[in-house]
């Protein structure tokens, strides 16, 4: 069941999608060589606290963290650890907070130092391919216009889009219908003004499968990955992105 949001349930989220780029940004400006991402998830979860929110990834799933924690050729959902990010690293850090009743999510790829050109590229077309995403989500359009304009612009540029992993709605649950695919998929729902969905291109350099993690809980690429998220409200003004300050 796709669930409709009310203007003021999407006012609530919004809310919540401030603090959680709010939280982003101050988890950004750590990011540097030498620090651990159990220390990163450390830091998510008292900014989390502070803005008497909660962390809405902890214990889903068995989930042991609020931040998921990905480098290199990890994609998601990698738990924070004890290990160092080193000069060159990228990292993709996914946070979920529940605020107020509703969750909200998001996912930025950070380089750790300076990284090459290829990386550079990598990034900066994972983050781009993100926003030509957001475009498409207009009321009458079709869900499937998202993956498409996604996947025609990843590719143009010589990446590849991961198939296993997808998008989805978010509301009152972290998850919630529809599933968003960031490639052609043939799906013909129509975008209604009122739904709230989880946009989340994820780039791979190389081959897009993916395979489980040894621990379970994150996916793991045979190349270089990149990940970005935005929470999204369809509205009668067009898309809008309630994860941004």
């Amino acid at each position: 069941m796709i669930r409709i949001y009310s203007k003021n349930e999407i006012q609530i989220m919004r809310d919540g999608g401030r603090i959680l780029a709010k939280i982003m940004k101050e988890l950004e400006k750590k990011v540097k060589p030498g620090i651990t991402t159990k220390e990163l998830d450390k830091v998510a979860s008292d900014l989390i606290f502070s803005f008497k929110a909660k962390p809405s990834f902890k214990g889903y799933n068995k989930f042991p963290a609020a931040l998921c924690t990905s480098i290199n050729e990890e994609v998601v959902h990698a738990v924070p650890k004890d290990r160092k990010l080193k000069k060159g690293n990228i990292l993709s850090l996914d946070l979920g907070i529940r605020y107020k009743g509703y969750c909200s999510d998001m996912a930025i790829t950070i380089p750790v130092g300076e990284v090459d050109k290829k990386i550079k590229k990598l990034i900066g077309v994972t983050k781009d391919s993100l926003d030509i995403g957001i475009e498409e989500m207009k009321a009458g359009n079709s869900l499937d216009n998202i993956g498409v304009a996604i996947q025609k612009y990843v590719e143009k540029n010589g990446f590849n889009v991961v198939r296993e992993l997808v998008g989805h709605g978010v509301g009152k649950q972290v998850h919630e219908d529809p599933q968003i695919p960031n490639y052609k998929s043939n799906q013909g729902i129509e975008l209604k003004q009122g739904m709230v969905l989880a946009l989340e291109p994820m780039v791979t350099v190389g081959d897009w499968h993916v395979k489980k993690s040894k621990d379970g809980f994150g996916y793991v690429a045979d190349s270089l990955s990149a990940h970005f998220e935005h929470t999204i409200a369809v509205t009668d003004k067009g898309p809008m992105i309630l994860t941004e300050i």
